[in-house]
C-alpha cells in the first residue's frame, strides 16, 4: 500500500491527521533548533571536516542554503532567548518570524516582541515591525531581470551608473563556505545590499551589486581606458580583465606563484615559510583544506587558508613540503586546541586581540596628536587642544584636513552638537 495515497481517508480524519502533523512538525522544529544550537555552540562542526556551521547544515545535513540560513539564525537566537524554542514548539511563532525578531530583540523587550509577533503572518510582522523599529526611507534597488538576450546581454557604459545588474560569464564561489546568507531569490519588493550571483544558463550568471561613487567612478574609468579592445563597454569582460591582472597578484602574495622562481633555500626551523614550499604545497593540497574528518570527509574550505606545520613549531616543527599543509583558519584553530588545550588557545587569541587593540589605540592617539600643533598655532590653549585632538581618535584613515575639521567642532557653541561625525575608511 502506497503511505502518501491518502484518497481514501475521509475528509475529517484527513484534517484531523493534518493537523497532529503540524503540530508534531513545530515540535520537531523546536527541538531541531536546540540541537543546531548546541552544536553550533559547541563547534561540532569541526571535527566533522566542515568550516562553519553553515556548511556542516548544506553539505552534511543536506539543507538548502535557505533552509540552513534560516535555522542557523533562529537557533542562535533561541539559544540567547529560550522563549522562542517554546514559541515555536506551540506553533506561536513560525521559523520566519524568529528570523525576523532576530536583530531586533535584547533582554528587555523580548516578551513585548513575541507577544506582539504571536500568531502573525509574515508581512503583518513586517509591518508591526516598521512601526516598532522604523527606519529611514530607501529607495528599492533590485530589479527584476528579464529575458537574457543571445548571444550576450550586457550594459551599455552609460547604464553602470542606473543599474547595477551586470551579466557575467562563468565566475567562481558565490559564497564563502562560512557564510550565512541572508539574501532571497530576486524579487522587485526584495531590498538587499548584498552582493548575489544567480546561474541563469549554462555558464552564465547574473551578477547584481551596490557600488560607491568611487568604485563607480574606477569602472568608468576603466570603461574608457578600455574603449578601443571594449568598445561596448561591456562591464563583464572590464571585470573579467581586472580580475585577469588581480589574481596573478593574488596568487604570488598567497603562495609565492611565479613564472619564475628562484633556487630553493634550505628550510629553517622557524615559521617563516619558503617562497618554494608555499608553492610546493599549494599545488599538492589543490588550495583546499586538508582536514580529514574520522569519516574520512575532508573539508571544502577553500577560503580562510593558512600554512600550517604538521608539528608544531614549538616541538620542532621545519617549513618543509612534508612538513607543511594546507588548512582553513577553522581547522587550524582546532588542531592548535587539540595539541595544546582550549584554555591555553583561548588566553592565546585574547592576548593577541589586546595587543591588536593596544596597537591601534597608540595609533589613534599619535594620530590625534599631529592636530594639537595646528589648534595651537590658532591660539586655543594646551589643555584646549589635547580636548578638542581627542575627538579625531577614531578617525584613523581621515586625511589631517578632516581631523583639524573635526577637533574644530570641539569649540562650537554648546547647543551645538560636539560629536565628531564618523569618516568612512
Amino acid at each position: 500500500m502506497n503511505t502518501f495515497c491518502l484518497s481514501h481517508l475521509p475528509d475529517p480524519i484527513l484534517l484531523r491527521d493534518l493537523a497532529g502533523l503540524v503540530a508534531r512538525e513545530r515540535a520537531t522544529t523546536a527541538a531541531l533548533l536546540a540541537h543546531l544550537a548546541e552544536v553550533d555552540a559547541r563547534r561540532l562542526y569541526v571535527p566533522a571536516a566542515h568550516p562553519s556551521m553553515y556548511s556542516y547544515c548544506v553539505h552534511e545535513l543536506r539543507l538548502s542554503e535557505d533552509a540552513a540560513y534560516k535555522r542557523i539564525q533562529a537557533a542562535r537566537a533561541a539559544r540567547q532567548f529560550p522563549a522562542l524554542f517554546t514559541a515555536v514548539a506551540q506553533g506561536r511563532l513560525h521559523l520566519t518570524a524568529v528570523c525576523l525578531l532576530a536583530p531586533h530583540l535584547k533582554a528587555e523587550n523580548v516578551d513585548e516582541l513575541l507577544g506582539a509577533a504571536a500568531g502573525k503572518s509574515k508581512l503583518e510582522i513586517e509591518a508591526w515591525l516598521a512601526q516598532r523599529f522604523p527606519r529611514s526611507e530607501m529607495l528599492p534597488i533590485v530589479e527584476t531581470l528579464g529575458a537574457v538576450p543571445e548571444p550576450k546581454w550586457q550594459l551599455a557604459p552609460g547604464q553602470v551608473e542606473s543599474s547595477p545588474m551586470v551579466c557575467m560569464g562563468a565566475l567562481s564561489d558565490q559564497l564563502a563556505p562560512g557564510q550565512v546568507d541572508r539574501s532571497a531569490p530576486a524579487r522587485r519588493e526584495t531590498f538587499d545590499l548584498r552582493p548575489k550571483l544567480v546561474p541563469i544558463a549554462p555558464q552564465r550568471f547574473v551578477l547584481q551589486l551596490t557600488m560607491r561613487q568611487e568604485l563607480h567612478d574606477k569602472l568608468r574609468y576603466a570603461q574608457e581606458l578600455l574603449s578601443h579592445q571594449v568598445p561596448s563597454g561591456d562591464v563583464g569582460e572590464v571585470i573579467e580583465r581586472a580580475l585577469d591582472a588581480l589574481i596573478p597578484q593574488l596568487e604570488k602574495r598567497k603562495f609565492a606563484k611565479t613564472t619564475r622562481p628562484r633556487s630553493s633555500r634550505p628550510s629553517t626551523g622557524g615559521r617563516q615559510v619558503p617562497a618554494h614550499v608555499k608553492r610546493a604545497v599549494w599545488e599538492r593540497d589543490g588550495g583546499r583544506c586538508t582536514f580529514v574528518s574520522e569519516t574520512g570527509h575532508r573539508c571544502p574550505a577553500r577560503k580562510l587558508l593558512e600554512f600550517d606545520h604538521v608539528e608544531e613549531v614549538a616541538r620542532g616543527g621545519r617549513a618543509t613540503v612534508d612538513g607543511m599543509r594546507l588548512r582553513c583558519r577553522a581547522h587550524n584553530q582546532y588542531g592548535a586546541e587539540r595539541t595544546f588545550g582550549v584554555e591555553f588557545m583561548r588566553h592565546k587569541r585574547e592576548s593577541a586581540l589586546r595587543a591588536v587593540a593596544a596597537r591601534a589605540q597608540a595609533v589613534a592617539k599619535e594620530k590625534a596628536e599631529e592636530v594639537v600643533p595646528w589648534l595651537r598655532a590658532l591660539g586655543f590653549r594646551a589643555e584646549e587642544a589635547r580636548c578638542a585632538a581627542s575627538l579625531c581618535e577614531s578617525m584613523l584613515e581621515a586625511s589631517l584636513e578632516q581631523r583639524i575639521r573635526t577637533a574644530l567642532g570641539y569649540f562650537a557653541p554648546r547647543s551645538s552638537c560636539r560629536i565628531a561625525p564618523s569618516v568612512r575608511a
